[in-house]
């Protein structure tokens, strides 16, 4: 049995009330999914900025009305810190995923991205500590490793930031520091690297890479990819997000406590070798992609060229051990999409 089964099994037998930020967002959604299929109490906060009520809506229908009945919803902000009180009333682990994502949309609105990122999160720190919460596992980034030359990306070894937002990440794991060493209160930050899964948005200027493309070629769209096409990411499909978020709320080695982890694949995935995967996997269903070809525009500013990210660490502390390579990710994200995209 796996560290993820044993956490499962665990919580099939123990009910916990648990609080998900962003709860109405690509990953908050998920999360929330898999919680309340094994019997778990969920209070989720979100001001619907990023997230939506159709993504709430079609995990009530996924979970059935007997597990929905565990999820109490508030509609509230980060930004406001009365919000965060109550939402943190009484709950035993906070998964904090609401923020303002994006490396463009920080170098277009670097006040917004600070205060969404910055404040909303020591406001969440301040509700989880005075309501003694046991936990506080929140979102970090892969992009804190910034201009760092070194691959794979080890924890210990980052460098400058290339954005606002990458900034914002940065501090956010230096408050948790803070308030582990000034007020006792257990963190756990989770460097994503590059996200992807059903209920992730494809529209919209600040959409991720895959969905925007997915939706691009089931309608027969312009697809654009920037740069010359080399630049590479370490996707990660958002069942091995989950496994890692509940391995670190439940995690009892208290070395593991108090630490940020990668949470990818340590595999690199270059832009147009993810272009051809989605193609060559919607061609049968869409014919007319046979002779689709992408165009090249210029690289995206304060983007890195290439990521990758060493797992060792939360694979030795946690027992994080993914369940999904980048192919069988996207065969499963697929079938949602071509559910979801309208053509």
């Amino acid at each position: 049995m796996t560290k993820y089964q044993g956490a499962q099994q665990h919580l099939e037998e123990h009910q916990y009330c648990w609080l998900i930020t962003g709860v109405a967002g690509f990953i908050g959604s998920n999360l929330l999914e898999v919680l309340l299929k094994l019997n778990q109490r969920v209070v989720g906060l979100d001001n619907f900025s990023t997230g939506y009520m159709h993504n709430l809506n079609q995990v009530k229908e996924r979970v059935g009305e007997q597990a929905w009945l565990n999820f109490s919803f508030i509609e509230g902000d980060i930004c406001q810190l009365e919000d965060c009180r109550k939402a943190c009333c009484k709950v035993d682990y906070v998964l904090h995923h609401a923020a303002l994502g994006s490396v463009p949309r920080s170098i277009e609105s670097p006040i917004l991205t600070n205060e969404n990122n910055i404040s909303g999160f020591v406001n969440m720190l301040v509700a989880s500590r005075d309501a003694s919460v046991k936990r506080f596992v929140y979102a970090a980034s892969s992009s804190t490793y910034g201009d760092h030359p070194d691959l794979p990306k080890v924890e210990s070894m980052i460098g400058r930031p290339l954005s606002p937002y990458a900034v914002t990440k940065y501090v956010n794991e230096l408050y948790a520091e803070v308030f582990s060493s000034c007020y006792g209160i257990e963190s756990i930050g989770l460097r994503y690297f590059n996200v992807f899964g059903p209920r992730q948005d494809p529209n919209g200027a600040y959409a991720a890479v895959i969905p925007q493309w997915i939706a691009a070629l089931i309608k027969g769209e312009l697809l654009r990819i920037n740069g010359d096409g080399e630049t590479s990411r370490d996707f990660c499909y958002i069942e091995n997000v989950i496994q890692v978020n509940i391995l670190a709320a439940l995690s009892n080695d208290p070395k593991a406590v108090n630490q940020v982890y990668n949470v990818a694949l340590n595999e690199a995935t270059s832009l147009n070798r993810l272009y051809e995967m989605i193609r060559s996997l919607l061609v049968k269903e869409f014919p007319y992609l046979k002779n689709h070809k992408p165009e090249y525009v210029a690289f995206r500013e304060g983007d890195v060229r290439h990521s990758q990210a060493d797992i060792s660490k939360a694979t030795r502390l946690l027992g994080y051990t993914p369940t999904h390579r980048i192919d069988k990710g996207l065969k499963q994200a697929l079938d949602w999409y071509i559910a979801h995209v309208v053509t």
